[in-house]
């Protein structure tokens, strides 16, 4: 019982001269670890303050810019966000144009031309040809009265056409210049970044990279942020031209019928 005893005092002996041995190594690495933390503190923000401090980002664009450069950018800016406005006012009063289409066929059912008119929208551009169909009957009189009731009423339903075709093109005309314009303006822009690229050379005398990266990366963003403004414009342009050439056509084919009509019924 002695001998096993001794030996597993030995044992005990053993495990805990391990342990002693394992807590002076972790005592030991402790300050090696604290000091290799401190220095990998620094060393993160010195990153963290490099990708901060990007001096070819947009933010170093325009506080690196000089007035002509940031009137670029800012006419740029003013297209862009015209072209998107217009190009969701548009589509609203498009979509709206042609509920108003499909709400009119209402107006064949009625008994006669006033009621059916009542029954159409105030804002409705049907609504507007129809008034204009019956005030030119009421307005064919004096001097007027010598034109034939057929011509009269024809020129008054297509005065009413040509109008509402003017108010559906509203807006088409800015996204035509911006789509056309735009790449010259942030072409300028590229020249005008060029031009300060060439000046810095020849003030340091050294063609370096860090003389003309700054105005050379200038002069790229403001020819790709001139074909971002141009490349919308024209696509909502030509998108815009066809959706309206829609709506004229249920228009024009609703003035045509009412021209029929509104003649029938003044000759009944």
């Amino acid at each position: 019982m002695t001998r096993a005893f001794l030996l597993n005092l030995r044992d005990m002996l053993g495990i805990a001269l391990a342990v002693v041995a394992l807590c002076a190594l972790a005592v030991c690495a402790l300050p090696a670890a604290a000091q290799t933390a401190a220095a990998s503190v620094p060393a993160v923000a010195a990153t963290v303050a490099e990708a901060s401090a990007n001096p070819y980002g947009l933010a170093a664009l325009w506080s690196g810019s000089d007035l002509v450069a940031k009137a670029v950018l800012v006419l740029l800016l003013i297209m862009s966000a015209g072209s998107w406005y217009i190009l969701v006012v548009k589509v609203l009063e498009q979509s709206k144009m042609g509920k108003q289409a499909r709400a009119a066929q209402a107006f064949w059912s009625a008994k006669t031309v006033a009621d059916g008119t009542q029954a159409l929208d105030a804002d409705s551009p049907f609504r507007f040809l129809a008034d204009a169909a019956a005030n030119a009957i009421k307005k064919h009189d004096g001097l007027m009265g010598h034109i034939p009731v057929n011509d009269w009423l024809a020129m008054g339903i297509q005065r009413a056409v040509d109008r509402i075709n003017s108010n559906a093109q509203g807006g088409l005309a800015f996204l035509a210049t911006v789509g056309s314009i735009s790449p010259f303006v942030g072409l300028f822009g590229t020249v005008w970044g060029i031009y300060h690229a060439l000046t810095a050379i020849g003030i340091s005398g050294q063609a370096s990279i860090d003389k003309v990266a700054g105005p050379v990366g200038e002069a790229l963003i403001m020819t790709a942020i001139g074909l971002a403004v141009a490349v919308p414009a024209v696509l909502a342009y030509n998108w815009l031209v066809r959706r309206n050439k829609e709506v004229m056509d249920e228009v024009r084919a609703f003035g045509s019928d009412l021209h029929a009509v509104v003649l029938g019924t003044i000759k009944a």
